[in-house]
């Protein structure tokens, strides 16, 4: 009797172990890129602001919204940089700004950090930008995911804020006449891998 109450624990056992990583699997989404622009501004001289965006961006993430976990990897092309100024932008992807022959990406790696009931709140990750590699905290304003009614899967959007000193990555041209204060507004969409 003893046996067989054993046996029957360790059936139950084996059946949760193996059932539990079904349960916790993360979704993937993957970057939508004509959907998704990173973009930012910072200070001209103190008399406007100017503001950019990136064109070409990829990358994933990945949600477990039941583990409250998360996690970022994007990719951005500087090259794409677009102020609706062609001289600027010129200038941008030159040695004394984006210096994109040397370096051709920008990314961010990170995990959600907070979460707001079910919904995630912020996340924490690195930016690797102009060969320098910094911590970067990103905070969600919002987010929402849907049922795409053209592509008949679900797309999660969400837009993000943070901001950094571009001199932190090297980045040093014009200071301080212009300023270093960079402040990011991203807007990203991503459709579900599977």
């Amino acid at each position: 009797m003893q046996q067989q109450a054993a046996v029957a624990v360790l059936s139950t056992l084996a059946l949760t172990l193996a059932a539990a990583p079904a349960l916790a699997a993360a979704t993937t989404y993957n970057v939508e890129p004509n959907h998704t622009y990173p973009s930012f501004e910072a200070d001209h001289m103190g008399i406007s602001v100017w503001r950019g965006k990136f064109t070409r961006t990829s990358g994933s993430v990945t949600l477990d919204r039941a583990a409250r976990t998360g996690t970022v990897d994007i990719s951005v092309d500087p090259a794409s940089i677009s102020f609706g100024h062609a001289k600027m932008d010129e200038h941008a992807r030159g040695e004394e700004f984006f210096d994109v022959a040397k370096f051709p990406h920008i990314t961010y790696r990170g995990h959600i950090s907070k979460w707001k009931g079910d919904t995630p709140a912020a996340v924490t990750g690195e930016l690797s930008l102009h060969g320098h590699t910094r911590p970067l905290t990103l905070t969600i304003n919002s987010f929402k995911c849907i049922q795409h009614p053209m592509l008949k899967r679900e797309v999660c959007g969400a837009d993000a804020s943070g901001g950094f000193k571009r001199s932190d990555f090297g980045i040093s041209y014009g200071l301080p006449k212009h300023g270093d204060g960079i402040r990011l507004a991203i807007q990203i969409e991503a459709i579900r891998a599977d």
